[in-house]
């Protein structure tokens, strides 16, 4: 049997038809290979560059930079609280609002204190007018001993001239030229006039005794008015202490008192946080305040101000870490001791203008960096 040739379009017979040919194979591209390399080169260049000046500014830099994320803002606040008890009558502020120093927080009621103060004005009045009487009576008793006196004086000298009378008549009745009659009478005026005398005397002792009583009792009065005044300024300090005032500029905070409530001397009623002198206390490791002194400058990252990078100054350092002022210190003469990485809290003084200063609330959490380089020599 033979095979027969198809025709083709216009008739005549078409050639055998043939398997197709295969397709080239590329070949390698060695030309973007060999472009890759100085890419290649040039990175790796590149990154030991990097790497040497990393390296290059971690042991110039770096490596004196001491860090702890264990750092909040902190201000001292100040509590109010009253002097003296009382039941609140009106409250001046409000949470959160601004005060300045000297500035009326809470107002108590003061009638009883303004009672006591003027009960104490009247115990003055009063004593003072005793001191008045007193003063009369002693004028009085000083004339009253003056007359004694000179009465006494008066008896003394007749006393005298019948002594000497007695002196002159005992011879001359001795001899008889003088009755006895005469001389008993001499002697009993002599006698009469030692009476009068000695009644003088008594006299002299009793105006003296009423002059001197009298001059203690106006020391008494005089002590007692002194002891009224120290009274009426007590008074006059509570009445004015029932205004409560703030203490220190700051912000309220923490207000817990309300109108109508009673309040004994003490009890915390608000908090006055000086807002504008908030610090920072970060919280080093034992390890890692070597380096640190006072002075060095501290750069701070707060959680809540991302954006801002603040500065700041080592200020002081505690006088112990953490564990030796908490409420129950670690007792490590034990069998079972394990050695922990104590912290040290160093205060640090915020550097920041007054509209970011404004910003910064105590309790926020601080990221702080020292620079230590000030003491690699030390």
């Amino acid at each position: 049997m033979s095979l027969q040739t198809p025709a083709g379009p216009n008739g005549s017979p078409s050639a055998p038809a043939s398997s197709p040919a295969p397709s080239p194979v590329p070949a390698p591209a060695a030309a973007p290979a060999r472009g890759r390399q100085p890419l290649l080169m040039t990175l790796a260049v590149a990154a030991l560059v990097a790497a040497g000046a990393y390296g290059a500014h971690w042991w110039s830099v770096g490596r004196f930079i001491e860090s702890t994320d264990d750092a909040y803002l902190k201000a001292d606040g100040v509590t109010a609280a009253p002097k003296v008890g009382g039941y609140v009558t009106q409250v001046y502020v409000v949470a959160n609002q601004a005060v300045k120093r000297g500035d009326p927080l809470v107002k108590l009621d003061a009638r009883q204190y303004q009672a006591a103060a003027d009960q104490s004005q009247a115990t003055i009045d009063g004593r003072k007018a005793d001191i008045r009487r007193y003063e009369a009576d002693i004028l009085q008793q000083q004339g009253q001993l003056a007359q004694a006196k000179a009465q006494a004086d008066t008896a003394r000298l007749s006393l005298a001239h019948a002594q000497d009378e007695v002196t002159r008549h005992t011879p001359l009745a001795a001899t008889g030229a003088t009755s006895a009659e005469r001389l008993a009478e001499l002697r009993n005026t002599r006698d009469q006039a030692m009476a009068s005398l000695a009644a003088a005397q008594a006299a002299v002792k009793a105006a003296d005794g009423r002059l001197k009583s009298s001059q203690a009792q106006v020391a008494q009065s005089k002590a007692q008015v002194e002891a009224a005044e120290a009274a009426l300024r007590q008074n006059h300090l509570d009445v004015d202490d029932t205004v409560v005032r703030a203490s220190i500029d700051g912000r309220i905070g923490d207000t817990t008192v309300r109108v109508g409530q009673f309040v004994q001397p003490g009890t915390r009623m608000m908090t006055v946080v000086p807002t504008q002198d908030v610090y920072l206390v970060a919280n080093f490791k034992e390890t890692q305040i070597g380096r640190m002194r006072a002075g060095q400058p501290v750069t701070l990252h707060v959680d809540a101000l991302p954006d801002a990078d603040l500065h700041g100054t080592v200020e002081s350092f505690s006088p112990g870490t953490g564990a030796q002022f908490a409420l129950l210190p670690s007792e490590n003469a034990t069998g079972n001791f394990t050695k922990i990485v104590q912290r040290v809290p160093v205060r640090i003084r915020v550097q920041a203008e007054p509209a970011l200063r404004e910003r910064l609330l105590p309790g926020l959490s601080v990221t702080a960096e020292i620079d230590t380089r000030g003491a690699r020599h030390g």
